[in-house]
């Protein structure tokens, strides 16, 4: 048996239950990492009791002093953070313990105030609107550094625009394209990835006001004999979203989830963008490929036994979060189906997947605003790899233009047959196919040597690219690459 691993000397019980992020290092000291941890998460949900203290100070149902004490009270760093996680255990949320410290922090500092802390609220209020505040804070930071992928991006496409690397279908060579080409389309996934948080930020991210059973009772009983519904809906509702800077809800959502299962979505979606980029990277960063580079830092990428390495790790990171978050976002989705008005598991069950769906993407952006700025790009190495099947990466093009003549089907039969033969004794194609008696005097070897040019051969990859970029599009004839000039009886239709 082996022997036991001895214990880490850790300070204090806390310290042994810290999540530093030694299993997820796709976050660990990024921006969003702090923005979402257990710290940020307290003072959320003490933002939240505040807000809601000076929203119903507001509608005259809470005195303006009492809120001001509130407020100034609501600091996470006077609460112990983990004796109020233990306490969750025995109320199945940390808005029960917080309550009570916050109160007994007002009730030190001004003790008359002490009555109005969470007054008519429930739980699930202090909680949500904490977690989309939580949201918020984590969204403004993935955006800002999508901004940063999507503008290296654009610096990568406008600089490559005609660089010319072969395309690859299900993992072999396909046709030629164009590395500028490539970076284009990274760079729309990641603006449409933008754009979609950009919106939740912009008006899909909710205050949850509803009190114990979504009907708003616990705050209408304090509204006072004169107060009517409309103060409530609009008054109180209009000041606490306006206090948090978050959306007004058409209704209470306690167990109508779906912020919580779009935002989850969204995160999918964009650590998906994210991962595409990385998983581009790391097919092209292959030793035998070599078309693009991380890049360097000191001591990144090391290997642990072989000093030869330098491994592609931030490409790897961003991957690593790419698979997780979908599977996070999923367990949000489920939680739309949770029972009566407040769900017994399924809300609780959102907490940890919306916080991992933040951080893992929060770090994936962050990682790969440092990949899209430095990546190395190898044309060489792109233009080596064109040879790599003898010219057989344009066969497209040459049945393309012999169609007119021989038939489309029989052209392309033509090109299987002599792209098999070439492959099969390791001959340039242009050499089988100069010795095929169909196509005597049909070609002459410059103009096949033009056909079979990768570099011609490219489509529309430019005008694509500056149409992704916003330049102004060329007419659409000049964007198209011509044939070679081919005789007469090859251009005529049989």
């Amino acid at each position: 048996m082996a022997p036991a691993a001895p214990a880490l000397e850790l300070a204090g019980e806390g310290a042994a239950c810290l999540d530093a992020g030694l299993l997820s290092p796709v976050r660990a000291g990024t921006p969003v990492e702090a923005a979402v941890g257990d710290m940020a998460w307290l003072q959320a949900m003490l933002d939240a009791e505040a807000a809601l203290a000076r929203a119903q100070a507001r509608c005259h149902t809470v005195p303006g002093w009492a809120a001001a004490a509130i407020t100034a009270a609501a600091r996470a760093e006077k609460l112990d953070l983990r004796r109020l996680a233990l306490a969750a255990r025995e109320t199945a949320n940390p808005v029960v313990g917080l309550v009570a410290a916050l109160g007994a922090v007002v009730a030190a500092e001004t003790p008359q105030a002490a009555e109005y802390v969470h007054r008519g609220s429930t739980s699930q209020d202090v909680f949500d609107t904490g977690a989309m505040l939580v949201a918020a804070r984590a969204l403004g930071l993935i955006v800002e550094d999508l901004r940063a992928v999507a503008a290296s991006l654009a610096v990568l496409a406008a600089g490559h625009r005609d660089t010319v690397m072969a395309g690859r279908t299900l993992a072999l060579h396909a046709v030629p394209t164009t590395f500028g080409l490539k970076a284009a389309g990274w760079r729309q996934g990641v603006l449409d990835a933008q754009a979609r948080l950009q919106r939740i930020l912009d008006c899909g991210l909710p205050v949850s006001l509803g009190g114990a059973a979504g009907t708003l009772a616990g705050y209408a009983h304090h509204a006072g004999p004169g107060a009517g519904p409309e103060a409530l809906l609009t008054g109180l509702l209009e000041a606490f979203a306006d206090e948090t800077g978050l959306a007004v809800p058409v209704l209470p959502w306690h167990a109508l989830r779906t912020p919580v299962a779009d935002l989850g979505a969204a995160l999918a979606h964009t650590t998906g963008v994210l991962g595409k980029i990385a998983a581009d990277v790391l097919v092209l960063a292959r030793t035998e490929v070599g078309e693009v580079a991380e890049p360097a830092a000191s001591g990144r990428g090391a290997s642990s036994a072989m000093p030869h390495k330098q491994n592609p790790v931030l490409a790897t990171l961003i991957r690593s979060a790419a698979l997780q978050v979908p599977a996070l976002a999923a367990v949000l989705a489920q939680c739309l189906t949770g029972e009566d008005e407040r769900s017994a598991g399924g809300w609780h069950a959102e907490w940890q997947p919306l916080r991992e769906c933040l951080r893992l993407t929060g770090g994936a952006a962050h990682t790969a605003a440092e990949l899209a700025a430095g990546l190395t790009v190898r044309p060489e190495r792109m233009r080596a790899n064109l040879q790599a099947t003898g010219g057989q990466i344009a066969s497209e093009r040459v049945a393309a233009a012999l169609a007119p003549q021989l038939g489309r089907a029989a052209a392309k039969d033509l090109l299987t047959r002599a792209s098999r033969a070439a492959a099969d004794a390791c001959r340039p194609l242009a050499d089988v196919l100069a010795e095929l008696p169909e196509l005597h005097g049909l070609l002459t070897p410059r103009q096949l040597a033009a056909l079979l040019d990768p570099a011609a051969g490219t489509g529309l990859a430019g005008a694509l690219v500056d149409r992704a970029l916003g330049h102004p599009a060329e007419p659409a004839t000049q964007g198209i690459p011509p044939f070679p000039e081919i005789p007469p009886s090859i251009q005529s239709v049989p």
